[in-house]
């Protein structure tokens, strides 16, 4: 099992070279040629959302994106560090703790916010048929995954 792991700043300028990197290694790991642009766009939608997570959070580590090429599948896991609110709110609803409610402008701007995460959700969710999304309050991760063909049959 083959892996490369990529940390990059989050700038939204890095994103164009996070959708390059994987689609080079979708393409020698062995996923269907007319399945890169899928892979290009859904790594494009997952590294925007980690990115904006992180510049409106203000958290200064860098955005994780992993890529493994297993005997039959190909990975692609990006990862953030901003704590999820929705989770966050359910857990402190489960211990009995009042959740933090925003206010005024700032209460907008989540709403702004969380509307756009779920547009870059549904996006994922429209081009990958295997994908898993994970979050709570140390960070999220948008797991992806792709079938290959193996490398005699390409030959």
């Amino acid at each position: 099992m083959a892996t490369v792991e990529l940390l990059f700043s989050a700038l939204p300028e890095h994103v164009r070279t996070a959708r390059l990197v994987a689609a080079a290694v979708a393409r020698r790991a062995g996923v269907d040629e007319a399945v890169l642009d899928e892979v290009r766009l859904a790594v494009g939608e997952a590294c925007s959302r980690a990115v904006g997570l992180h510049v409106s959070q203000g958290i200064a580590k860098p955005v994780r994106v992993v890529l493994t090429e297993d005997e039959k599948k190909f990975s692609i896991e990006v990862g953030d560090d901003a704590p999820h609110q929705a989770v966050v709110g359910s857990a402190a609803a489960a211990s009995g703790a009042p959740a933090a409610a925003p206010s005024g402008s700032a209460a907008a701007h989540e709403e702004a916010a969380d509307g756009e995460d779920d547009m870059g959700l549904a996006v994922i969710s429209g081009l990958v048929d295997d994908v898993e999304v994970t979050a709570d309050e140390t960070g999220g991760l948008i797991r992806m995954s792709w079938p290959t063909t193996p490398a005699a049959e390409t030959a």
